[in-house]
């Protein structure tokens, strides 16, 4: 189906705003009277704006306070119509909205509600346009679809008839199952919006916290299979009034648009982007950094081992079991010091996977390959980090050699020479395979939480859970999971308060171990500092839970902490940060689900009162 999206949706002016709804692949836009009216251009300008970029105008909105006034009120609403009609003509738009009625002139009764709608679509006919009406969640009488569609079928005027909006409809909780007995033909618009499940006043709700499809808690997948098998063939358009959108770049929210409506349609059946399977664990995690000392001083601390060289690159490949952490020295990374660059995904499919990627926007990174490189295929994700399809590896013992499947896609590891050194020694057998990348924390930009969850749902096949707002001690972080259905891959989504918290901007590698007090005592006597918890904490524990003897004691000492759900329990512990990354070790047990979001706040304190946590 055809997709639009209406300009109140992007920022900047009307042309950044048609251009950027181009570029991101739309059929075409409805054209806000707001931004038409401080646009320089004359509609006619506009109209050949759209045609030079590929857009039809599908609607021209909104057209308010028509429908149940007084006769005097009616004729001024008339006159104002006659003149916006002349105006679409000019314009070439051949749908308008009307919106219910707010006026505190407008009279509860259906009838006359009918008669005037009528009369306006006669007026609208002369002038080549429709009359789409919508139900406004706050109208003054009319304020559900359904009710809105009675009205349209007793003025039956064929220049009438009626818009959804999956906002006004969900919002109200509203059954959108009576859609399916409206004719589809007079279906004339369909709006979509999305929104966070909030208990607030709905014109508010409205106004500032509608999002894409796919970012909320609205079924509106569900709303569109309704109103597909009423028979409507129009456009699917976006109509979303949300506050940061309005700040951000036109460009970029125009594509993460696009991918919620080419998301949306393969959910209901209407497109079939390449299908891939999520991907099954994290490969590596890349570290950018312009010395690698510190670093490598940590990771060394932790039990790493130095086991591989990247045959033309300065990247060292670091191990300890199944985790690996590459080390990448490059001098243009001062200004931000050391940062998580780059994941390497396990795939079972990494060329499809990168296929559904590039179909569903998501930039593909140009590499240069050295004769000889592994063929990755790499994509950036909203945050710019750089994210590699790599097949996925046998599970087994640590035979390197063993896992080059050279009947499969090229391992990444032929790019790299080996030292020598083990990445498995004896107290990683003592361990088994815990060693690995529990999870990994990314700091998104404030603007493109929404656009991030989207993203590793839609392109990667992720889960999101909860999202979980963590008190900091200059605002609030905002915190949300991805994850695959058995845990093997969990990145952990996270966004300060405002665009200048430094909270924001910490990301960090959660490593999971079989014993976390050992490593812990094992990664102190190495040289390496544990993140210091406040002796407060552990008193409120002891407050909360019984522990076995001495076992409290342990945690106080090495700054350990502690959380239980329904399903187990979960131990960790911080390093002390490096330019933005610090590590995590975990102990997950009984199949605890979390990640110790009760102990953030103290975690967030602590790391503010240690020298060092905004470095970079």
């Amino acid at each position: 189906m055809r997709t639009s999206i209406a300009t109140v949706s992007l920022s900047g002016s009307l042309t950044e705003k048609l251009t950027a709804a181009s570029l991101a692949g739309f059929d075409g836009v409805e054209i806000f009277e707001n931004d038409l009216l401080a646009s320089p251009l004359t509609p006619e300008e506009v109209s050949a704006r759209c045609a030079d970029l590929g857009l039809t105008i599908d609607l021209y909105q909104p057209m308010r306070d028509i429908e149940a006034l007084p006769e005097a009120e009616f004729a001024r609403a008339l006159r104002r119509a006659r003149h916006k009609f002349e105006l679409m003509r000019r314009l070439g738009a051949d749908t308008v909205l009307v919106c219910s009625s707010v006026s505190p002139h407008a009279l509860d009764d259906d009838a006359l509600a009918a008669e005037q709608l009528s009369r306006l679509a006669g007026l609208a006919e002369e002038h080549g346009v429709r009359v789409a009406y919508e139900a406004l969640a706050w109208g003054r009488h009319i304020s559900t679809y359904d009710h809105a569609w009675r009205v349209v079928e007793a003025a039956g005027h064929p220049a009438l008839g009626t818009c959804l909006d999956s906002f006004h409809i969900l919002s109200r909780g509203s059954d959108p199952k009576g859609i399916e007995d409206i004719p589809g033909e007079k279906i004339f618009f369909l709006q979509l919006a999305d929104a966070p499940l909030l208990a607030m006043d709905v014109l508010q709700w409205s106004r500032h916290y509608r999002c894409f499809p796919g970012q909320g808690g609205f079924d509106v997948a569900g709303l569109v299979r309704h109103v597909l098998r009423a028979g409507y063939d129009g456009p699917l358009s976006l109509e979303v009034f949300n506050d940061v959108f309005r700040q951000s770049e036109a460009g970029s929210t125009a594509v993460d648009a696009r991918r919620s409506l080419l998301t949306l349609q393969e959910t209901v059946g209407l497109a079939t982007p390449p299908a891939s399977s999520p991907p099954t664990g994290i490969a590596f995690a890349e570290l950018v950094t312009p010395d690698a000392a510190p670093v490598t001083a940590v990771l060394g601390a932790l039990g790493f081992a130095r086991t591989a060289r990247h045959r033309g690159k300065p990247v060292d490949l670091w191990q300890r079991g199944e985790a690996r952490v590459l080390v990448h020295t490059g001098p243009g990374e001062r200004r931000d010091g050391t940062r998580l660059a780059a994941v390497g995904l396990q795939s079972p499919d990494p060329a499809g996977a990168a296929r559904r990627a590039e179909a569903l926007l998501a930039p593909v990174l140009p590499r240069r390959r050295a004769p000889g490189d592994a063929p990755l295929e790499a994509v950036a994700a909203p945050d710019g980090t750089e994210l590699f399809f790599c097949a996925t590896e046998r599970p087994g013992p640590p035979d390197r050699q063993a896992t080059r499947q050279p009947d499969r896609q090229p391992d990444w590891r032929a790019d790299f020479e080996d030292t020598g050194e083990d990445a498995w020694d004896s107290e990683d057998a003592e361990d088994g395979a815990a060693w690995r990348v529990d999870h990994l924390s990314l700091a998104q930009p404030w603007h493109q939480f929404d656009e991030a969850t989207l993203f590793h749902r839609s392109v990667l096949g992720l889960r999101p859970q909860e999202s979980v707002d963590v008190a900091d001690p200059y605002g609030l972080l905002r915190s949300r999971a991805v994850t695959t259905d058995d845990g093997a891959v969990r990145i952990v989504l996270t966004v300060g308060a405002a665009p200048t918290d430094d909270t924001a901007h910490a990301q960090h590698i959660a490593l999971a171990t079989a014993d976390v007090v050992a490593a812990a005592r094992r990664f102190r006597a190495a040289g390496g500092q544990l993140l210091p918890i406040p002796a407060n904490y552990h008193d409120d524990l002891a407050a909360r839970y019984e522990f076995a003897d001495g076992e409290l004691e342990t945690y106080r000492e090495l700054g350990i902490l502690y959380d239980r759900d329904a399903h187990g329990t979960f131990r960790h512990c911080y390093t002390h940060t490096v330019g933005r990354v610090f590590f995590e070790l975990v102990q997950r047990d009984g199949g605890y689900r979390g990640y110790g979001a009760v102990g953030a706040p103290v975690r967030l304190a602590a790391q503010h009162a240690v020298r060092g946590f905004t470095g970079g």
